[in-house]
């Protein structure tokens, strides 16, 4: 996630930006703390000394996000118009992209509310739901100089044991889209390449240098 702070400083000064995404996977099992998230759970802290969980601190908003056989995106924007429909414009893209996948999405119905100690215990209208009322993707985001960085956490197959002994509820249950995760990504990148094909675009490749500059932002 420093990488995403990264591009998000370039969003910010480098005029020809107007955007960027990415996607990624986790090799290990990650709570990611939000921005405002003052406490947590002293087990998750144990589970973490355990070699169960890491557990690390996010810069969007929001409760924690277990990160495990999901998909993460990070999107950053330069100074949008209506900053109201930041979230319309991008979750709009998502729910087109999964309807095709055979998943419907639609909207959260909460507009405000304290900050829950699991992201998905809850379903603002930032956040995207199934059909069963399950909440898929969750949403937050980070502002910086009227741009921002967006953080969505694609839930798939979450762990269902760890899931129920960190937030004391069950996991929702797994989706089958018929693609695996790498599929799913190379998925949405194109249709995202479409719904905004007014835009040029271009891959950018960071060199090990500009890597290890990015630890500035921790």
């Amino acid at each position: 996630m420093t990488l995403d702070l990264f591009f998000l400083d370039k969003t910010i000064n480098d005029q020809s930006i107007v955007f960027t995404l990415r996607f990624y996977l986790w090799k290990e099992n990650c709570i990611s703390i939000g921005y405002h998230q003052k406490n947590i759970p002293s087990n998750w802290t144990e589970f973490e000394k355990q070699g169960l969980i890491k557990i690390i601190k996010r810069p969007s908003g929001g409760g924690a996000v277990l990160h495990s056989e999901g998909i993460t995106y990070a999107l950053t924007c330069r100074k949008p118009n209506y900053k109201k429909l930041s979230y319309e414009i991008i979750n709009g893209w998502l729910i087109k992209s999964f309807s095709n996948l055979g998943l419907k999405l639609q909207s959260g119905t909460i507009k405000k509310s304290t900050i829950q100690i699991n992201c998905f215990n809850t379903n603002y209208t930032s956040d995207l739901i199934d059909e069963n009322g399950y909440k898929r993707i969750g949403s937050a985001q980070y502002w910086k100089k009227g741009s921002f960085l967006q953080h969505g956490e694609i839930i798939l197959n979450p762990p269902k044991e760890l899931w129920s002994n960190l937030f004391q509820e069950k996991a929702p249950p797994a989706l089958d889209l018929k693609i695996d995760n790498y599929e799913i990504i190379k998925f949405l990148k194109n249709s995202f390449l479409k719904s905004f094909s007014n835009l040029s675009s271009q891959i950018i490749y960071l060199s090990q240098e500009e890597v290890t500059s990015a630890r500035k932002f921790l």
